[in-house]
């Protein structure tokens, strides 16, 4: 049977205080997110040039499986299939609602100061804040997803078939809360020790380098070939998709099964050991995606990052990316925005109910007759007896 992989002590939900959860991080998975979330930071920081340059396109298709479905099927790895009562949904309105709306209401602001029309978003959040809503419903739904007879082969169908169902797109994420299900279930099943045997075998480490080698070759000779509706996740299947619409399911797919077993890949070749810096900004990848679009916004609104043209400026652009992906994920700034990414809700809610301890009764049950004994000193004196006896009393 397999043994269930250790998991960090600040999962969502989690009561435990910053510092004794620091102590207890499984460092294996704040390395992984440090990887996804500085994967993100660089394409979104150059994603208004990609188009243009070959060299970004091509990472864009060879590292698209090691962003969002990284961070969707490690989001899987921390939730919690188990029932929705009153403190789970506190911590969900306090770890994932309340920042959601809170930075989607700066991200109207800043886009106001910068010159566009303030919009409140309330119905489909700005630019990367889709992942939180997804993140809501995902919470949502893997109780009831956990209780199918064929979770995986169920979801997956739910994710191909959603793509012909136009009134599931971009609004309140629909379209990618259910394509991206599946992930989200089998991040949940490696948290429970799904496939403990792949990331601890030698024979899958060879196969995981294979397969970033391949995702690698697909992005460099075959990087225009595919399409970004494809990989966004967020519109229903086209006429124009190459095997028509009646198949447009199977591109779908294989592009999530692609996603799945190159996520395994990535995972499977991430050290499991305590990097140096890696693992520290690693746990402040929630941090870092939900800062680093208002970070971007006005470089890229007020053209200065598609002014980039040379290879050198590239790769500064890139270092950029990187440096901020390390600023933003430090500890002082997670320190210093908590109350943003984690908000007070004490204001807004009554205070939790206190936890019910277990009440224990009395009982006199009389034991089996073979069961009752009785000790019978001898006499100390003649005016002198004692005789005791076992008693029931409760635990």
């Amino acid at each position: 049977m397999d043994k269930p992989l250790p998991r960090s002590a600040t999962a969502p939900g989690n009561p435990q205080g910053t510092a004794r959860a620091e102590r207890a991080r499984d460092p294996w998975w704040d390395n992984a997110r440090f990887v996804s979330a500085t994967l993100i930071v660089i394409l979104h920081t150059a994603g208004s040039i990609m188009e243009k340059e070959e060299v970004l396109h091509s990472f864009h298709i060879a590292s698209w499986a090691f962003r969002v479905p990284a961070f969707v099927m490690l989001a899987g790895v921390f939730s919690s299939a188990g029932p929705l009562g009153p403190r789970p949904l506190r911590s969900l309105l306090q770890s994932i609602v309340l920042p959601a709306l809170v930075f989607s209401l700066f991200f109207s602001l800043e886009s106001r100061w910068l010159g566009a029309e303030f919009t409140l978003h309330i119905v489909q959040l700005p630019w990367t804040l889709w992942f939180l809503m997804s993140l809501f419903f995902w919470r949502l739904l893997l109780p009831l997803v956990v209780q199918l007879r064929h979770p995986l082969l169920v979801t997956t169908g739910v994710a191909l078939a959603v793509g012909y169902v136009d009134d599931f797109g971009m609004a309140f994420s629909a379209s990618r809360t259910l394509v991206y299900l599946p992930l989200v279930y089998l991040g949940w099943r490696i948290g429970q020790g799904y496939l403990h045997s792949w990331f601890t075998s030698r024979w899958s480490l060879p196969v995981a380098v294979a397969g970033i080698l391949a995702s690698c070759v697909v992005g460099l000779l075959w990087h225009r070939d595919i399409k970004g509706n494809w990989l966004s996740m967020r519109h229903p299947y086209s006429v124009a998709d190459p095997l028509s619409l009646e198949w447009a399911w199977v591109i779908r797919l294989l592009v999530l099964a692609s996603a799945a077993a190159l996520v395994l890949c990535l995972l499977r070749l991430m050290p499991r050991r305590r990097l140096p810096l890696i693992s520290a900004l690693g746990a402040g990848g929630f941090t870092t995606y939900l800062l680093h679009p208002l970070v971007i916004l006005p470089f890229r609104e007020q053209g200065w990052i598609s002014r980039v043209n040379t290879p050198v400026e590239i790769v500064g652009l890139v270092l950029c990316a990187i440096l901020l992906t390390m600023v933003l994920g430090s500890p002082p700034v997670r320190r210093l925005v908590r109350p943003l990414t984690r908000p007070s809700i004490g204001w807004l809610l009554a205070p939790a109910p206190a936890r019910q301890q277990p009440v224990f009764t009395a009982t006199t049950t009389t034991p089996p007759p073979s069961t009752v004994t009785a000790t019978i000193p001898a006499p100390r004196s003649a005016t002198e007896q004692s005789t005791t006896a076992t008693a029931t009393k409760a635990p």
